[in-house]
């Protein structure tokens, strides 16, 4: 299977033409029973529509159980204005979202016309990525474990492999525990069969979990078979909580970041900091050994004082 990954994207061309104001009958309530209906056709359904007072209210509806990010283009605007920020990206939580506003000129001829094409991305394609945050070391605290080097990562992408790539690899054996490296959102669960029927893929894995991170990236970990209703997609994960264990048969766990750009045609790949003392965070070379450490202070990082409460006891 040949995933494109993670710009799989449709485009949208509408060219709205003058319209009377009785656009009040498409109500909220008919929006979202339309983007309900049509949510089967496509991961992410954008529409756009006027308003009652003629301004034109552009919505989204996310079918899938993670968070996506759309990319809104606008072109040929006449007798409106937008007070958004270029380029206009909106994460949109499952469900229905609004996005923005077109905003009719008072003192304009005619109602509002424009063309948008849409697209829309896994990862965000404007994440603001911290090169230096604290990543936690994948395994149990007080354990010794031996980085890898990862020689390929053939199948990520079902047949394509990006021209370039990192990852970091540690040895491991089959039933070790594995826990979240950070905070984020499950994206993804897969096991030894993946969902060939699944709305969006994250890569072409068995056995992987991919988890959007709060700056927007994607960690992906493969070779980690999750407990069945442990976690499932859409679970907010902490940094320090066991996410899975080592697959069977599996003698390693791969560990990836990556995002892709806004203007780009391929991932972008970045190196973590990992965690080796209290006081150390640095890159992990190939062969070496490291004994984990989880301390509070860097789990909480992204917590907020109820959640410190609640998780770092």
């Amino acid at each position: 299977m040949d995933f494109q990954l993670p710009v799989d994207f449709n485009l949208k061309f509408c060219f709205l033409r003058r319209k009377s104001y009785n656009m009040q009958k498409w109500a909220f309530l008919f929006l979202l029973v339309f983007f309900v209906n049509l949510a089967d056709a496509q991961p992410v359904e954008v529409r756009a529509d006027y308003n009652a007072v003629g301004d034109v209210d552009f919505v989204a509806y996310n079918n899938t159980k993670a968070p996506l990010f759309v990319y809104v283009i606008l072109g040929d605007l006449e007798n409106t204005y937008y007070r958004e920020t270029l380029p206009i990206v909106k994460k949109v939580e499952p469900g229905f979202n609004a996005l923005f506003t077109l905003e009719r000129n008072l003192g304009g001829d005619g109602g509002v016309r424009f063309h948008h094409e849409i697209k829309y991305y896994r990862s965000n394609p404007l994440a603001d990525v911290d090169l230096g945050f604290p990543y936690l070391i994948p395994f149990d605290p007080g354990k010794k474990v031996q980085s890898v080097l990862v020689e390929n990562i053939n199948g990520f992408m079902g047949m394509k492999v990006p021209k370039s790539w990192t990852a970091t690899g540690f040895k491991a054996q089959s039933g070790d525990l594995v826990f979240a490296a950070r905070n984020g959102i499950i994206a993804e669960i897969t096991g030894l069969a993946r969902d060939e029927d699944a709305i969006i893929n994250y890569n072409g894995w068995k056995y992987a979990v991919t988890v959007l991170q709060p700056d927007g990236t994607l960690a992906c970990y493969r070779n980690v078979a999750v407990q069945e209703k442990k976690w499932k997609v859409g679970d907010k994960i902490y940094a320090g909580q066991v996410l899975g264990q080592i697959a069977p048969g599996a003698n390693g766990l791969v560990f990836l970041i990556y995002h892709e750009k806004l203007q780009s045609n391929g991932l972008t790949f970045f190196v973590p900091q990992f965690v080796l003392s209290k006081d150390k965070t640095d890159l992990i070379l190939s062969e070496s050994e490291c004994t984990v450490v989880h301390p509070l202070e860097i789990r909480g990082l992204e917590m907020d004082k109820k959640e410190k409460r609640k998780f770092l006891k």
